[in-house]
């Protein structure tokens, strides 16, 4: 029975995709199941499935900034151009968000998105607003700013272009070399201390990162990324996160070590997270890409976990518990003062901010409400 069951899962991997399957939204009332109708149709679907087009749809939120008061969390603010993410990493703990617009987690996740083409302009109405006060806005909370389809749309480089001119502080986090393409906008951002950016290498094997984040730049290209915002002189971290038990962990030290070696004067790293629909969709993927070490990679999750495979309590869900977690902890932190990359950081500025003139915010606002009559 597991046999086939695995044959089935095989056959339904998409290249290019790192989700497998779709699994139904939890908030949907009702479930669809495929059924053979006798012809074996199913099975030839299933063993040769069609490639999947990414779609965008566009989002009319009214606003851009959200907020948060979670406690272990270093930011309260955050801007999101897209919700879901071409990249179709595996491990992506946003991928439950998509649920909340009715979407599945699954393949819908990479290849359904959303994207806010008025990000800009509502950002400037917000931070025009009376009594705004400044701290980091975080870009890259839930979903990286710099995928693929932002080369074509350049939302992310609206959203600059106001925080440089508005002088307000803000973080990146990608797995993208598109960042450079606003290399300017980063280093005036950078000499007025408004700007730090964070590359996210999980790891150094291409065959494991191609697999588990098929869409995103290759470990090399991300560490020459992180070597080309250091020379241009844009404070420039790394995160290793998230760390896997038992796939990924073992990497911890070289990645921090090309990391420095390439620049990097920060580091942070998280340990792997599987909220709600992330569970399923994790379990599968490792099924079908390492079945010889599924079983051990799940075991030492839950190990980490209080014997489960998510533990969402504030103060351990990003850094786990028990000795295997301790020990990773204690591992990054040698890692990281050897390294140089624990030493104490600059603040970013957050004392030079210019509030964006309510009257031009407004006339933008006009001027995009006629144009969209056209």
């Amino acid at each position: 029975m597991e046999g086939s069951r695995q044959g089935q899962l095989v056959a339904r991997a998409r290249k290019g995709r790192g989700a497998v399957s779709s699994p139904p939204c939890r908030y949907d009332r009702f479930v669809s199941s495929a059924v053979d109708d006798g012809w074996g149709t199913l099975e030839e679907e299933m063993r040769d499935p069609p490639p999947l087009a990414t779609t965008l749809m566009r989002d009319a939120s009214r606003s851009v900034i959200t907020w948060n008061e979670s406690p272990d969390i270093g930011f309260d603010r955050a801007v999101n151009p897209y919700r879901g993410c071409e990249h179709g990493c595996i491990y992506c703990y946003a991928r439950p968000s998509h649920a909340w617009l009715g979407l599945s987690p699954g393949l819908d996740f990479e290849t359904k998105l959303l994207f806010k083409p008025e990000a800009g302009r509502l950002l400037a109405r917000e931070l025009s607003r009376p009594g705004y006060k400044p701290r980091p806005i975080a870009l890259g909370s839930n979903t990286d700013p710099y995928q693929p389809v932002e080369r074509r749309l350049g939302i992310t480089r609206s959203i600059l272009e106001v925080l440089l001119q508005a002088r307000h502080p803000c973080t990146i986090v990608t797995k993208s070399a598109l960042v450079l393409r606003d290399l300017d906008l980063l280093c005036a951002m950078a000499r007025q201390r408004l700007v730090r950016v964070h590359l996210s290498v999980t790891t150094l094997d291409r065959r494991l990162a191609r697999l588990m984040e098929p869409r995103a730049a290759t470990p090399p290209r991300r560490l020459q990324t992180i070597a080309e915002l250091a020379a241009a002189g844009v404070p420039v971290g790394v995160l290793a996160a998230p760390m896997i038990p038992g796939l990924n962990d073992a990497e911890l030290e070289q990645i921090l070590q090309a990391a420095a070696r390439a620049g990097a004067t920060s580091a942070g790293f998280v340990l792997l997270r599987l909220p709600h629909e992330l569970r399923a969709l994790f379990t599968e993927w490792l099924q079908i890409h390492y079945p010889d070490r599924a079983a051990r990679v799940l075991a030492l999750i839950r190990e980490t976990r209080a014997g489960r495979l998510n533990d969402p309590r504030f103060g351990t869900r990003f850094s786990g518990e028990g000795v295997y977690a301790a020990t990773l902890a204690r591992r990054f932190e040698i890692a990281t003062r050897r390294l140089g990359l624990n030493g104490p950081r600059e603040g970013l500025n957050c004392s030079a901010f210019i509030p964006p003139r309510r009257t031009e915010a407004r006339t933008e606002e006009r001027t995009a409400r006629q144009l969209a009559l056209l």
